[in-house]
């Protein structure tokens, strides 16, 4: 063989050997992490909690469940605004910034940050324990959100009414005693609701008014020397500090009702509500069709909470001086 004729199949043999080394970690590459159609999306969701309680926790997590047994692969950025507005703005920037495909956003102040931020971004935002939608301008209406949002609203409109009721029918004391955050919409509508529900009654709404949960155990110890019963609504700054308002029921002897089922299992006297559980798995279920399924926010009606019912904590009722009456046990479910 020449001089020439080796140099040329040298050549050869090196680029053939270069080519199959090429080859082979292509194809290494596209078996681990796929390639083109075959490769699957990891979606980046950014959560934003407004505080740290059982029915946003239940809300949190029922959301991650709906999203896993659809199959998702999801990368979650979790952050919590512990009560705090202003933290609230700044996590739905953050997540903004980030990118994130999609937000899910944990009650008004954060869903009402979340939906400022990701407008401009286009970024979909989905919500869940939200009393009012509509006038925390976070959908033009429920039917047809209209806006980059949608979600789960945590408003039942039996609710509060048949709390009332409830009240009005069984105990004899006429004056109850309310704390909430007036900063917070949705507490300022289910106010409203409670006076509405009351017009037709004996009951007077005494109202005692915080603006974090620094200001609840003093404002409940005022509050028990001025009313007959306590009813607390879907407050996050007091139900984020519920266990001060407990503590004064306990100790005057005044019956402690309470929006959802999560605050009669910490010590609640009754509630008629629903597991958040359930419309965190809901607004799970409309993620997964904006990010898989191409829907726009803007076109997914906001959902209502299912399965309301009667809950009464059997502990909590003889810490509060109260007795059950047998007729409420064919109605309710006692907790014990």
């Amino acid at each position: 063989m020449s001089m020439v004729n080796r140099k040329t199949f040298a050549l050869i043999s090196f680029l053939l050997a270069a080519f199959a080394i090429f080859a082979a970690g292509c194809g290494k590459d596209e078996s681990e992490t796929g390639s083109g159609e075959n490769k699957e999306k990891t979606y980046k969701i950014g959560i934003s909690v407004f505080a740290n309680h059982p029915s946003l926790n239940a809300a949190t997590e029922g959301f991650k469940k709906a999203l896993a047994d659809k199959g998702l692969k999801v990368e979650f950025d979790e952050q919590n605004a512990s009560a705090d507005v202003n933290n609230a703005k700044t996590i739905a920037q953050n997540l903004v910034n980030a990118k994130a495909d999609l937000i899910f956003a944990n009650a008004t102040p954060s869903a009402q940050a979340a939906v400022s931020e990701a407008q401009a971004a286009g970024i979909p935002v989905v919500f869940t324990s939200v009393t009012d939608p509509v006038g925390a301008e976070l959908v033009e209406s429920l039917e047809n959100p209209g806006k980059n949002a949608t979600g789960t609203t945590d408003y039942h409109p039996e609710a509060i009414p048949k709390t009332v009721q409830f009240i009005a029918e069984n105990f004899p004391g006429k004056r109850v005693g309310t704390i909430y955050n007036a900063g917070e919409q949705n507490s300022v509508k289910q106010i409203e609701a409670v006076k509405a529900a009351m017009k037709d009654t004996d009951l007077k709404l005494v109202e005692k008014v915080v603006s974090n949960s620094s200001e609840i155990k003093q404002a409940a110890e005022a509050l028990a020397g001025e009313a007959d019963v306590f009813y607390i609504i879907t407050d996050n700054t007091v139900v984020n500090g519920l266990e001060a308002v407990i503590g004064a029921a306990e100790d005057h002897d005044i019956p402690l009702f309470v929006g959802e089922l999560d605050s009669v299992k910490r010590g609640g006297f009754a509630a008629y509500g629903f597991d958040y559980y359930d419309i965190g798995y809901e607004a799970g279920q409309l993620a997964y069709s904006i990010l898989k399924e191409g829907k726009k926010a803007s076109e997914l009606p906001v959902r209502y909470p299912q399965n309301l019912k009667l809950a009464i904590n059997a502990k909590a009722a003889k810490e509060m001086g109260v007795e059950i009456k047998p007729e409420w046990k064919n109605i309710a479910e006692i907790l014990e």
